[in-house]
């Protein structure tokens, strides 16, 4: 089964309270071939295996332990992994429940379990309505395909209204219950009495607020067992990616007030905390690092993150946001110091292509401070309105391809907007490789910079950990854009240019 990870390793902390009755769940499966079954459980979007039953006689399950079981919605499954049913697990673990092989939905009962039939209910009125639709399919074999397509038309809008009507009168009578917790779940509270924009339609931005400021309601988050039912998931993952504005400031606003709601270590804030983390780390969307800083910053390295990452998980953590945060979209890059490829073979002879330990840089580089100094290009000097900076290795197969497109590319900009690339060789040791290749592609437009003094540690100033990694600067040197592919460079800057002319 899969588990929720990112390039730290999430686990989760579960505690139950002890009962000394534990559990005790029993099937009478009719036609069920003897085999063995298993029971799962929800947690957000993944289940879990917790109990196997190993020989099913005569249809006979049963799932036993000392230990009660964590309350929630739970599966159980075929020795193949074919779903048989679903049960809630609440404060009563002595269950009993019978159905046939050939129709389980249809004829699924609990003994004793008044939740559970209420549970039932609902999934028996859904296989009723597919079950009425299929019938009456069949019912139009022969009918021509205007006909047909008319008739279901009608008939799949007869069947809308009847499952909302009763939906509406379910959640009615299921009211107060943890039943009605569940399918709440997977309830849209759509507005009611629109009233009309000045076009005389039905205004759809008040639609829209009604719905985002309803979406929770009676979402009980201090409440574990709604974790461990099969819409949660569902719920906050279309929140974060349909329903809010995909901006950075208001995902952060939204992550905030949906983990205010939660009490602190609980299962459902430990779950979307890390849930949440792990999106936003691997967020392949611009500017949208800055709500993994965030995280970071507020939960996770000043300690509110207990239970979900160790100490040692932490410090990783730490020292990946301390580079990332300094840049961040509007954030100054650091100023760097390097050398210009003309001037690299002169400085590789004074020795620093072979010297081994930072002593041994510094006094050659003091040795050699009088002719290095004159030889620096900085970062800052570069003067233009954009800065494209290029981290790229001469023996890395993607940048030997991402270049030389960046480089044709430039040529739609470079003279007719204030624009400058520099590329920064990152392995100064392949130094006459990196210039052959310049030559043979002919990257003329290009300041061609790189470090063979070793006084620049690009890999964390400039998280250069992959290459080539692509920054868009303004002319203070402040992030644009970030990590982007080739491609991606000249319709920005074009894009930047568009939005600053309109009024």
């Amino acid at each position: 089964m899969k588990k929720i990870t990112t390039i730290l390793v999430l686990s989760f902390v579960l505690f139950s309270k002890v009962n000394a009755q534990g559990y005790d769940i029993k099937f009478q499966l009719d036609g069920c071939k003897d085999s063995s079954a298993f029971l799962l459980k929800y947690l957000f979007d993944q289940t879990y295996l917790v109990d196997t039953c190993k020989s099913i006689k005569k249809g006979f399950i049963q799932f036993k332990g000392k230990t009660p079981l964590d309350k929630g919605v739970y599966i159980v499954v075929s020795h193949d992994k074919v779903p048989y049913m679903e049960i809630i697990v609440n404060e009563s673990q002595q269950l009993t429940f019978h159905a046939n092989i050939t129709n389980v939905q249809e004829s699924l009962t609990a003994k004793g379990s008044k939740e559970n039939e209420l549970y039932f209910e609902y999934m028996k009125n859904g296989v009723a309505k597919n079950k009425e639709f299929n019938q009456f399919k069949q019912m139009l074999i022969g009918k021509s395909k205007e006909d047909s397509t008319r008739m279901i038309n009608e008939k799949v809008m007869q069947l809308n209204k009847d499952v909302q009507q009763f939906e509406l009168d379910y959640m009615k009578k299921v009211k107060g219950t943890f039943v009605y917790d569940i399918f709440n779940l997977k309830t849209e509270k759509l507005a009611t009495d629109i009233p009309k924009a000045k076009n005389g339609r039905p205004d759809s931005l008040y639609q829209y607020y009604y719905y985002k400021s309803h979406y929770f309601d009676d979402v009980d988050f201090k409440d574990e067992r709604v974790c461990r039912t099969p819409y949660f998931d569902d719920r906050i993952k279309k929140y974060f990616e349909s329903v809010i504005v995909v901006h950075p400031d208001t995902v952060i606003q939204e992550i905030d007030k949906l983990l205010s709601k939660c009490d602190q270590g609980n299962l459902n804030y430990r779950v979307l905390l890390g849930y949440l983390t792990y999106k936003y780390e691997q967020s392949k969307l611009i500017s949208f690092d800055k709500v993994f800083v965030h995280l970071a910053d507020n939960y996770i390295i000043n300690g509110k993150a207990k239970g979900l990452y160790t100490d040692e998980t932490v410090k990783v953590i730490k020292a990946r946001i301390d580079i990332m945060r300094n840049l961040l979209i509007g954030k100054k890059v650091s100023d760097m110091y390097l050398i210009d490829t003309a001037d690299g073979g002169r400085v590789r002879k004074m020795g620093f292509d072979t010297v081994s330990s930072a002593e041994s840089i510094t006094k050659l580089y003091y040795k050699n401070e009088e002719v290095l100094r004159p030889l620096f290009k900085t970062l800052y000097s570069v003067q233009a309105k954009y800065t494209v900076l290029v981290f790229w290795a001469a023996d890395c197969g993607h940048c030997q391809t991402e270049i030389p497109k960046l480089h044709e590319d430039m040529k739609e900009l470079i003279g007719k907007l204030d624009v400058k690339v520099v590329a920064v060789q990152t392995k100064d040791e392949l130094y006459l490789s990196w210039k052959k290749f310049i030559i043979e592609h002919k990257l003329t437009n290009f300041m061609h910079l790189f470090d063979p003094v070793h006084i620049v540690d690009i890999k964390n100033k400039f998280d250069v950990n992959s290459t080539p990694v692509i920054y868009i600067l303004d002319k203070d040197k402040q992030v644009i854009a970030k990590k982007l592919a080739a491609g991606q460079v000249v319709d920005l800057i074009k894009n930047l240019e568009s939005i600053e002319k309109k009024p």
